[in-house]
């Protein structure tokens, strides 16, 4: 079992860099993760284009600052109705020797909120993140703050963490510090080929009062309308979010390289959405999903989620549902490289998208390439 490792860029702070400290040579390693897919129909909640069409594509920059500290810069060129967005989702500094186990990071990063959030999104083993993820997170919410995470001194891994972030990137607002998150992740091994985590976190919207914004794919509505100018903002919000997550991983004698089967799951409720609503008025949504890699190069997998929304308009709230289940092949010739064949089923009551697609995707990586998290 191991934790997340904190592998970081060093563009954002390079002009600023303390003269006397020789340690920065300014060569940090250079990575690109290239994402182009084919999408037979458009669907309801994604952040996919119908049609050819430019995913995720990512540049990083990581390297050491000196001995206390590491950075990372990553930028995120995507395509979304039919023009091309450049987004910077990363761009932080990492402490790497502060005593007691602690670190700290600053800067913008992807919130550690769940299992998946806090993963870059080539890293998954579907083309797009569940539902529920894509309406209550926008598939992955990063934002600019910062992190204290506490390594405990266990006989197991169990890790403690707190965020605070401008929240603008969740919710628009007047706050100073919108979104504050606490979060606790543990786990350990069973034998040479088990391992498990799992993880409860809770994230609080401060800027969500008052908020009565008409939510995207909402029958009323044309799709993706919201109040953010990028592609990946959340339709649904709640002043308070809660997420429970578990995760098994099976591999024999621990060998990864050959065979290895991974179930995965995530529960995700959001309360008090704005100043109309009642006890009622919640989102509330889940997945589940296996993947097995059967063979060193080829893996096959299958997800199934549910999210139930209330759409706010205004003083009321409408309902909305969708369920949707996935299957996946994979082949990757090596770490750097996969092709993907997806079909995803949807049936939805309240939006207008929801439909059955085929969706073909390749993710390839140039340059430094980190090992992923657990």
């Amino acid at each position: 079992m191991r934790s997340n490792s904190f592998r970081a860029g060093i563009a954002l702070l390079a002009f600023t860099a303390i003269p006397t400290v020789q340690a920065n040579e300014l060569n940090p390693d250079i990575s690109v993760v290239l994402d182009g897919y084919y999408k037979q129909n458009p669907t309801a909640l994604s952040h996919r284009d119908e049609g050819f069409g430019l995913g995720h594509t990512e540049l990083s920059l990581s390297a050491p600052v000196d001995d206390l500290f590491e950075g990372r810069l990553t930028a995120v060129l995507e395509e979304h109705d039919g023009e091309s967005e450049v987004m910077l989702e990363e761009a932080f500094l990492q402490t790497t020797a502060m005593p007691w186990n602690l670190s700290v990071r600053g800067g913008r990063f992807l919130s550690q909120v769940g299992y998946l959030n806090s993963r870059h999104l080539h890293e998954d083993d579907f083309v797009e993140r569940p539902a529920a993820y894509r309406a209550l997170l926008g598939s992955h919410y990063f934002d600019t703050g910062l992190r204290l995470n506490l390594l405990l001194p266990t006989p197991f891994y169990w890790q403690l963490g707190a965020e605070a972030f401008d929240g603008n990137r969740l919710s628009e607002g007047e706050e100073d510090i919108g979104v504050y998150t606490v979060n606790t992740r543990f786990g350990g091994d069973i034998g040479d080929a088990q391992s498990w985590q799992a993880g409860l976190s809770y994230l609080h919207n401060r800027q969500t009062e008052g908020h009565t914004e008409e939510p995207a794919g909402a029958e009323t509505e044309p799709a993706h309308t919201h109040s953010h100018d990028h592609a990946h903002g959340a339709g649904y919000t709640g002043q308070n979010l809660y997420i429970a997550d578990l995760v098994w991983k099976w591999s024999p004698n621990g060998n990864t390289r050959q065979q290895q089967l991974t179930l995965s799951g995530e529960y995700l409720y959001a309360d008090d959405l704005n100043e109309y609503a009642t006890s009622d008025d919640t989102h509330e949504g889940w997945y589940a999903s296996a993947v097995y890699q059967f063979a060193p190069q080829w893996s096959a997998g299958a997800r199934y989620g549910q999210v139930d929304l209330r759409a706010v308009h205004g003083d009321h709230f409408h309902d909305q549902s969708l369920k949707e289940s996935d299957v996946m092949l994979a082949w990757s010739h090596s770490h750097f490289s996969t092709v993907r064949l997806q079909y995803t089923h949807q049936d939805g009551e309240g939006f207008d998208q929801a439909d059955n697609t085929v969706m073909v995707q390749y993710v390839m990586s140039l340059g430094a390439h980190g090992a992923h998290g657990f």
